[in-house]
């Protein structure tokens, strides 16, 4: 999975923000779980939420958030409509307002979603193997 989130576009020098690493989600928009990797298979981020909160633990801490929103945004510098990207990741093409995604290479594990507004415009991509 890798994300790029885009500066401002009103910012003098444009610059993007990127965050690619190795993923296993289980669960469902309500409840689960989402584990990033290392290139070397260590586990980087681990993320958890349910109804009551969402919980981060990275570099030996454990952060809670009130909900998934604040605490993707707060590791990821935007929120990632996860509720979506649950869908995309079954083939299904849900909607999300701003959002514009590309199903049509997801037989090959292949899915690239991008955020038009509001900003900062934002493009996801997801290499699924089986």
């Amino acid at each position: 999975m890798s994300l790029r989130v885009q500066e401002d576009a009103s910012a003098i020098s444009q610059q993007s923000q990127s965050f690619s690493a190795a993923f296993e989600l289980q669960g469902n928009p309500a409840q689960g779980e989402l584990q990033f990797f290392t290139p070397l298979g260590s586990t980087a981020a681990a993320l958890s939420w349910s109804p009551a909160g969402a919980q981060l633990q990275a570099r030996g801490e454990t952060r809670e958030f009130s909900d998934l929103t604040q605490l993707l945004t707060s590791l990821l510098g935007t929120d990632v409509p996860v509720a979506a990207l649950f869908a995309w990741l079954n083939g299904q093409p849900q909607v999300e307002p701003g959002w514009q995604v590309d199903l049509s290479q997801r037989a090959q594990g292949k899915i690239q979603a991008r955020r038009t507004s509001p900003e900062p415009a934002a493009e996801l991509r997801v290499l699924l193997d089986d």
